[in-house]
């Protein structure tokens, strides 16, 4: 839809454009989306039969909201959907600070406009992406910030006493009247700020130093809220819940192939990426299960959540590192490998919350863990049902190989020619895959087998500088220094 034409109050009534509250603009839009089918909050996967119902639930009821979730639920990316609840455009009295309805003007400024132009008041027209404001608590946000202060210098340029209406300098929630008003991290607020929000949501005026002003403000208030601040932070203010009309559940994608397709839709990753590196569906369940397992994990806070970002940094990280060795390799295009999962470190670190065991154990190593797991649950899902065949187990030629005194070397940066003729060379272990017809290229899953040995404890994997070493389990204990208590405890890998 094209800006609207319209340049003054009497152009307006003569097209019968007639004045609506913002909770009746929202209410009317979402009801004309869901009586068509339009999907306004495309994109958020997983809750369209849990929270979406429910917010568009509270939209009908003209509720405010309070989203609560655990980090990395979406909580925002749905707030800024509901502009598109919202009329394309919206007319205001052109110079008005808080967007006054040039119908029924709530400032002093506005007010005094029409009762001196009338029909002739002009006005200027808001698209609704500038109707949306956010603003992120914390301690340092003051009373002036949201709602407003006297201004001494606006008050000598107008020649007023501070106790006129002109002399105020609105804060951003009069600024935001008509508007969608978010607040991210509600319980970051300290509580005497909460306090000044009381009125706003409830009777409609604020107070200003003591200046009392009736402004009943239009504004559609949605709050984001974490439950892990209502301790280590902060809280919500009881009389301020009470004042939010509807409090809504987030949570985290049900599975792990959900949870993959959020990953991979918000992952930053480019065109070339997305042309050049293959990503087999295993791969794609091992780096998302990397967040799945740290949410069950002893070494980390389960109250502080692991947040979706995991997943969708993992892969952009893993991704990355097959980019890098496809560009030393001189390879047009690749596909990404088992020891490329732990680029998933740098990616992990840093976003999860450890306890007091999590801390013992460290961060890196509490990432190479879940690494660990990730593989050995991927590997059982795809050789659960081969395994065993006429009671003999499917892996016992190739443990017997490495039994004799064979290693495998796969280093990180070998070229795709280089990889195929490593994971060849394991004749044994081709020949395994190729008779059970596991649905997998061919070399992803000789690796993905050697790595899941590796964690059952059935082969030795040691870390080179680069890639790793398979070997016999027991010649690599035998090889073991003795009594060097320096020495880099490896055993993760094994």
């Amino acid at each position: 839809m094209n800006k609207p034409i319209a340049q003054n109050l009497g152009d307006l009534k003569k097209q019968g454009y007639t004045s609506k509250s913002l909770k009746e603009e929202l209410r009317r839009n979402l009801i004309s989306a869901l009586q068509q089918g339009t999907q306004i909050f495309d994109g958020i996967l997983g809750y369209n039969e849990t929270v979406i119902p429910e917010l568009q639930t509270a939209i009908l009821a003209g509720h405010h909201i309070n989203f609560l979730g655990l980090r990395g639920q979406a909580k925002t990316s749905m707030a800024r959907k509901m502009i598109h609840l919202l009329d394309e455009w919206m007319p205001i009295i052109k110079g008005s600070e808080i967007n006054d309805d040039p119908f029924k003007p709530l400032s002093r400024f506005g007010i005094d406009v029409l009762a001196e132009m009338g029909d002739e008041t002009p006005i200027e027209w808001v698209h609704r992406s500038d109707r949306y404001i956010e603003k992120l608590a914390t301690p340092d946000v003051t009373v002036a910030d949201l709602i407003g202060d006297i201004d001494p210098i606006k008050a000598a340029n107008l020649r007023v006493g501070y106790q006129d209406e002109r002399a105020i300098h609105f804060g951003l929630i009069p600024r935001s009247n008509r508007c969608i008003f978010v607040i991210n991290e509600l319980p970051d607020l300290q509580p005497r700020i909460q306090v000044a929000l009381f009125n706003i949501l409830q009777e409609g005026d604020i107070q200003i130093r003591g200046f009392k002003l009736r402004l009943p403000l239009d504004v559609q208030f949605v709050f984001t809220a974490n439950p892990e601040d209502y301790t280590n932070r902060g809280s919500i203010v009881t009389p301020l819940k009470d004042r939010i009309g509807s409090q809504i559940l987030t949570h985290y994608p049900a599975d792990v192939a959900l949870a993959a397709t959020i990953s991979a839709q918000e992952a930053k990753l480019t065109e070339e990426q997305k042309k050049c590196i293959h990503i087999p569906q295993s791969m794609k369940m091992m780096m998302e299960n990397i967040a799945f397992i740290a949410r069950e994990s002893e070494f980390v806070d389960q109250k502080s959540g692991v947040s979706a970002r995991v997943g969708i940094a993992v892969l952009e990280s893993v991704v990355s590192a097959a980019e890098r060795r496809m560009i030393l390799s001189g390879d047009a295009e690749t596909t990404l490998r088992v020891s490329d999962l732990y680029a998933a470190v740098q990616a992990v670190n840093g976003k999860l919350e450890m306890v007091y065991e999590g801390e013992l154990e460290g961060p890196y190593n509490v990432a190479i863990n879940l690494i660990l797991e990730s593989i050995k649950l991927e590997f059982d899902k795809v050789f659960q049902t081969s395994r065993k065949k006429g009671g003999k187990d499917m892996f016992t030629a190739t443990v017997d190989w490495f039994s004799d005194g064979n290693t495998l070397q796969v280093e990180g940066n070998l070229s795709n020619a280089e990889y195929h003729q490593t994971m060849l060379s394991l004749g044994t272990l081709k020949e395994t895959i190729s008779a059970h017809k596991i649905d997998l290229p061919l070399d992803f899953a000789i690796e993905l087998a050697l790595h899941g040995l590796a964690a059952h404890s059935r082969l030795s994997k040691i870390p080179l500088s680069t890639g790793f070493s398979f070997k016999d389990l027991l010649s690599s204990m035998m090889d073991l220094p003795e009594n060097d208590e320096n020495e880099e405890d490896d055993t993760y890998f094994q």
